[in-house]
């Protein structure tokens, strides 16, 4: 089935579309004192983003044959964006592996591999942090699918911290694209991220995207409440 044939889940479009509006009408509300503030406000999400495969078509349709295509095994947080049903085996220097590391659609016109530290080290690879898509230079893999393999030259990365704002979101805040800020979680074992990475686009839902092992550092999957901080 193609990816096309899932519609995108009704909270996602509904956030777009109130957001969208928020932009083109700004609906101020008195505040004591007589200051005013958005009517608009924001709902942060921090997700824990594990190791997975950003893939070109052409390498798709060498692990899985011609005529390849990513299939939707659950929508993401992002509009747009899924997890799909296609999983492979990547393979270290060290020639350890790790198997059903899911690819995320939709295709990019590069291949990229994201890992923890924890991954790297089992996998024999020294990756360095990196923002999605720099990947000059960076070290590569071997990744196994059902019809072929590919020999990554060059794609392996740990992911910057990074936070996805829309416009809106990034008014209220008082953030800006490029912008570096952290964020703290208050948890029983709480911590402040610092090098948060702000990417402003006005489709993008507001999430935080941590690797696992941060996630499990800071037991984010029990924190009582997150918050962006400049």
């Amino acid at each position: 089935m193609s990816s096309l044939n899932i519609p995108m889940p009704r909270e996602q479009l509904e956030r777009i579309v109130r957001q969208i509006i928020w932009q083109q009408i700004t609906v101020p509300l008195e505040a004591p004192g007589g200051a005013t503030e958005s009517a608009y406000t924001p709902n942060l999400v921090v997700n824990i983003s594990a190791r997975h495969l950003h893939m070109s078509k052409e390498h798709l349709e060498i692990l899985f044959g011609p005529g390849a295509e990513l299939t939707v095994y659950r929508w993401l947080y992002q509009p747009g964006e899924f997890a799909s049903e296609q999983l492979v085996t990547v393979m270290g220097p060290n020639r350890k592996a790790i198997e059903s590391v899911r690819i995320l659609g939709p295709l990019r016109k590069f291949t990229q591999l994201e890992l923890s530290a924890t991954d790297s080290f089992a996998l024999g690879i020294t990756p360095p942090v990196r923002p999605s898509g720099q990947i000059e230079g960076t070290p590569g893999c071997l990744i196994v699918g059902p019809k072929g393999v590919v020999e990554l030259r060059q794609g392996v990365i740990r992911a910057e911290r990074h936070v996805h704002m829309s416009t809106a979101d990034a008014q209220v805040y008082g953030f800006t694209d490029g912008q570096y800020i952290r964020l703290k979680v208050n948890s029983d074992c709480p911590a402040v991220f610092e090098h948060i990475f702000c990417r402003v686009h006005p489709t993008f839902l507001l999430e935080v995207h941590l690797d696992t092992d941060e996630g499990n550092a800071c037991n984010l999957v029990n924190a009582t409440s997150v918050e962006l901080l400049p």
